[in-house]
């Protein structure tokens, strides 16, 4: 079940910058409060980075409101991917634990950053899929391959779900088995989608990867300047329709709505 009508606060607040992007190169979109079918309520969305610089240590926060407009709780969360390279998108879902979604009315969205340093961009998706069995449950598999010269350790995928509008309905990641990926290999991945109820619309699809050392080449230039402050881990991203992702950027971008 989707609640509609949430009155949204986007604050941006780096806690620790070296060159600091201007307000808004750094925004949430695409946030929704949803209950999934285990009946705990969840906030979705999506982190875009429009700076020049890379960003790792992303943390969320979201404060809850009753329909007075009291706060009657915070949950703490963070972005599925580690780091999130510029132009890019990082895909969020935080379950509200403890916290009754018949009285939630409203949130608001804060969330914090440091800035990172770019990796070898050498880790490609190289095929995927989204199917559905004849239940509707929705799978994504894929290959992923390392065109580096080192392993590539801890390696997750993260899916981030759209609907026909473009809206993110569901995320779900995995992390691939083995957890290395030695280079010049490839290595099959299968993503299994929860929230039955929120899939059911989706009809697109994004998948992002990273490992202790990789990324790879993004869809767009990463831009002048220093890249600095080190990253422990890195990120590629591969869309199955690269031009939702040029579309997001050029959205006008909505610091307050209500």
């Amino acid at each position: 079940m989707l609640i509609t009508n949430m009155k949204k606060l986007i604050f941006v607040i780096p806690f620790f910058l070296l060159i600091q992007p201007a307000f808004a190169d750094v925004l949430i979109q695409n946030d929704q409060h949803y209950i999934g079918d285990d009946g705990l309520s969840h906030v979705l969305g999506e982190i875009e980075n429009n700076s020049n610089y890379p960003l790792n240590q992303i943390k969320i926060m979201v404060k809850l409101f009753d329909e007075n407009g009291f706060q009657i709780g915070q949950v703490n969360g963070k972005s599925f991917s580690n780091v999130i390279m510029p132009g890019m998108i990082g895909a969020f879902d935080i379950v509200l634990k403890d916290h009754d979604s018949k009285i939630i009315h409203d949130y608001n969205l804060e969330f914090n950053y440091k800035l990172a340093e770019p990796k070898n961009q050498v880790i490609h998706i190289v095929s995927s899929e989204m199917e559905r069995d004849r239940q509707n449950n929705l799978v994504i598999s894929g290959v992923l391959e390392n065109q580096g010269e080192m392993t590539a350790n801890m390696i997750n995928v993260i899916a981030s779900l759209y609907d026909r509008d473009g809206n993110v309905v569901n995320v779900s990641s995995i992390s691939v088995q083995p957890d290395f990926l030695r280079a010049g290999d490839n290595s099959f991945f299968i993503i299994p989608i929860h929230e039955k109820s929120q899939s059911i619309e989706a009809v697109d699809y994004t998948l992002i990867a990273e490992s202790d050392e990789y990324t790879v080449v993004p869809e767009f230039p990463l831009g002048s300047g220093a890249l600095l402050i080190a990253s422990v881990s890195s990120y590629i991203i591969l869309s199955r329709n690269p031009e939702k992702i040029i579309n997001s950027i050029s959205k006008v971008v909505k610091i307050i709505s209500f």
